[in-house]
């Protein structure tokens, strides 16, 4: 009887940790941090990511009031363009 509770407990500690580790790999996957109200203020933030293919993506960085935009892949980091001024928010129109 003590092997079965043994062989339980281990079994349970197993699908917990699996559980977290699958929720942690989610998170990471699906910039939850980002979504959920990242660190507020700081000079440099990533204002846009897009995947290009399964290894190589876009992004666009802002420094201070300046965006610069990246490729990041497989051969390294490319810097496309750069000190392009930072988008206003978009107008509304009329109310």
């Amino acid at each position: 009887m003590e092997t079965l509770d043994l062989a339980r407990g281990a079994g349970a500690l197993l699908a917990v940790l699996g559980l977290l580790g699958l929720l942690a790999w989610l998170a990471r996957r699906f910039e939850l941090h980002r979504r959920l109200g990242g660190p507020v203020g700081g000079r440099l933030a990533v204002v846009e990511t897009r995947w290009l293919d399964s290894r190589t993506r876009l992004l666009l960085v802002r420094r201070d009031r300046v965006e610069h935009l990246l490729l990041l892949g497989a051969t390294g980091p490319l810097l496309i363009e750069r000190g392009i001024g930072a988008a206003s928010e978009p107008s509304r129109g009329p109310s």
